[in-house]
């Protein structure tokens, strides 16, 4: 049932709080990363013993925490906003979800050595790009909520109960641009992270360029059915990216 979509945000959430609680503790006090987690690095080619380039370490902590609010927010909506359809998802497609959301996470971990040393003082680690990256993640994260909100508010009475499990066209909000701007705010949000992350980090474009693909697929698929299905649906709307796609 596509209400499962529910439990990629639980194991978001659990893996990057445990993730998150590693990273810190090496971060702020002087400790190493796990043993499997060295191995992991070296798995993935990371060498050990590298040396810290700019804020490498303290670029991932935030990634991580960035990451961890997304699937924290992403879990409360799909709880408590989110009203799913009947429809379903591929057995495959759920059992890739939950991998991805575990290996996303431990991505993060991997940019940085694990030799963590003690960091400084946290005012001194805070970069422009860090606080352009918070900047843009906030924005993009604010926008896929209201979007998020305006498609359940289509199956709510004003009361805020269920009423229709169908699909109506929506309005407001990026909705005026695109099909699928909760799709484009995902986009923006990783693309976000990657700024903060110093905008050097090829791994994380990499990330970048899956969910790219991954939600534009989802946008045209969904703006096709629309087109299909409202004679009356707006012809100046993108599927995905206001102005260009």
């Amino acid at each position: 049932p596509h209400r499962w979509f529910t439990h990629f945000y639980v194991v978001s959430v659990l893996w990057n709080s445990f993730l998150l609680t590693w990273l810190f503790q090496a971060e702020f006090l002087g400790g190493l990363l796990p043993s499997w987690i060295q191995h992991m690095h070296h798995a993935l080619g990371r060498d050990s013993q590298a040396e810290d380039v700019g804020n490498d370490h303290f670029s991932a902590l935030l990634v991580l925490l960035l990451l961890w609010l997304h699937s924290c927010r992403r879990l409360a909506e799909c709880l408590w906003t989110s009203v799913f359809s009947s429809g379903v998802i591929h057995i495959v497609q759920y059992c890739f979800g939950l991998v991805y959301y575990v290996a996303v996470g431990s991505t993060v971990l991997c940019q940085v050595p694990t030799n963590v040393r003690k960091g400084k003082e946290l005012s001194v680690q805070i970069c422009w790009y860090h606080i352009v990256g918070v900047t843009m993640y906030v924005w993009a994260s604010l926008h896929q909520h209201r979007c998020l909100v305006i498609l359940a508010n289509l199956r709510k009475s004003k009361s805020g109960k269920v009423v229709s499990l169908s699909h109506s066209v929506p309005f407001g909000d990026w909705f005026e641009r695109v099909s699928c701007p909760h799709y484009f705010a995902e986009l923006l949000i990783y693309v976000s992270m990657a700024i903060t992350l110093g905008f050097r980090n090829v791994t994380w474009w990499c990330v970048v360029l899956y969910v790219l693909f991954n939600q534009a697929l989802a946008a045209v698929l969904c703006h096709e059915f629309y087109q299909k299905n409202f004679s009356s649906y707006p012809k100046h709307r993108k599927a995905f990216i206001p102005f260009v796609f």
